[in-house]
């Protein structure tokens, strides 16, 4: 294997570090920033260096603020009577796509796993349950419909409940388009149990 200068070969070692990046696609990267212009390694400097200055977790809601809350808290259209709660600040993008919600959200970061040592301790629940019990009427558990979700979304529930808002779960099932004979038997349960006039 070719002897790589220590800077070159540093980038590509921090950029395998990043999830989803293997070796072979860090070197790619690497190899494509020193052919670019280096205004583009200066600014891609720039926003690293800075990132964790300049953007920070909303103490509200876990989404990415840049100022003293997010723009969805800090949005004075959204409704505050109805909370999405999401794993994952991503989760948030992959909603807020659909154009459809006009609530607020509630990021927990994470969810349970306690093969893996994921408590209640470790996500945002104690805070979910604060702002649930200041005016909320309706609670969307937007987890995945996998092991780890479901536990968390009958763990939340439980919690929530005795607080007085109504607590759902997006509808889950069969994606348009698909065959029946291709799915699989958790998938076509959920759909049953999720199906509607």
């Amino acid at each position: 294997m070719a002897s790589h200068p220590p800077a070159f070969q540093s980038l590509v070692e921090n950029l395998a570090r990043l999830p989803g990046v293997g070796r072979k696609s860090a070197q790619r990267l690497a190899f494509h920033l020193l052919k670019s212009e280096p205004a583009l390694s200066a600014a891609l400097g720039r926003d690293l260096a800075g990132l964790h200055a300049r953007v920070r977790l909303c103490p509200r809601c876990s989404y990415l603020a840049s100022g003293e809350l997010c723009a969805i808290c800090g949005d004075p259209r959204r409704d505050g009577r109805v909370l999405c709660v999401v794993e994952d600040p991503r989760d948030v993008d992959v909603i807020e796509a659909t154009a459809e919600f006009r609530g607020r959200y509630h990021v927990l970061l994470g969810v349970l796993s306690p093969l893996e040592g994921i408590g209640p301790g470790e996500l945002k629940v104690r805070e979910l349950v604060e702002r649930a019990g200041q005016g909320v009427e309706e609670v969307i558990l937007a987890l995945d419909p996998d092991v780890e979700g479901d536990a968390t979304a009958l763990y939340l529930t439980r919690l929530l409940k005795p607080l007085g808002p109504r607590v759902t779960r997006l509808a889950a099932g069969l994606p348009q388009g698909s065959e029946l004979e291709y799915a699989d038997q958790v998938t076509v349960a959920r759909a049953l149990a999720s199906r509607r006039e």
